[in-house]
């Protein structure tokens, strides 16, 4: 990475791409915001959730349940309220153990590194994600203000515009060959690819090398992430 170019904004997913054993309490508590706010009990038939948004699961479940879009919408901001809520209280105190392997270590490099800056991009709300990093050992790493979460925009492909436009400022939002979404999903990187930036994929989730292979690179650990990064700033 040349120091004479711009820095590269690096736009880390958390589930599946930072930590791995982090989801049960994640999906109980949207399950009981659920049942909260819309008084309804979750299906049997499950939905799919790897690299969705927090508000588009609770959507799809719901829909499932037979609530009208109409008052899925209206509840919406309720829903968001509470699932933070909810999991705050089950949250665990210590996710160091949920790191993937070589996390600690990448961060450390590439903060340190002086060309990169880095920022989260997840489909958590930013409460429930704020949480996670901080728990895990990471906060420091992923300063305020910056990155996109769940919280500001249902739909995951409309996360990138958002993080650029923070990282950047409003009239000149960070560059797109200067960003890097780094994910674990086929959604990660749809999402890269409707704004036009470069897209990791890390094989630490639940898809395969092959299924990811959209991506502008794949990596099949932490480790190789940072060749990966170095291979696409020359």
């Amino acid at each position: 990475m040349s120091a004479a170019r711009a820095p590269l904004l690096l736009l880390f997913d958390i589930d599946g791409t930072l930590l791995l054993t982090a989801f049960r309490e994640h999906r109980e508590a949207l399950h009981a915001a659920i049942r909260r706010v819309y008084r309804v009990e979750i299906p049997e038939r499950g939905v799919e959730a790897a690299g969705r948004t927090d508000a588009a699961i609770a959507r799809s479940i719901l829909t499932l349940a037979g609530v009208p879009d109409e008052r899925i919408t209206d509840g919406i901001s309720e829903f968001r309220a509470v699932c933070c809520d909810e999991y705050a209280h089950r949250c665990p105190p210590d996710l160091t153990d949920s790191l993937a392997h070589g996390v600690p270590e990448l961060l450390e490099a590439l903060h340190t590194h002086g060309d990169t800056r880095l920022a989260l991009l997840t489909g958590n709300l930013e409460p429930i994600a704020r949480l996670k990093v901080q728990r895990a050992g990471l906060v420091h790493y992923f300063p305020r203000g910056q990155g996109a979460f769940g919280s500001d925009h249902e739909d995951r492909a409309a996360l990138p515009p958002i993080a650029r436009r923070r990282a950047g400022g409003p009239h000149r939002p960070w560059r797109r060959e200067r960003t890097v979404v780094i994910g674990d999903t086929p959604r990660d990187i749809a999402c890269a690819r409707a704004d036009g930036v470069h897209v990791v994929a890390v094989a630490t989730g639940p898809f395969r090398p092959t299924e990811l292979g959209d991506a502008d690179r794949v990596a099949r650990s932490a480790a190789e992430i940072m060749p990966a990064l170095l291979d696409l700033a020359r």
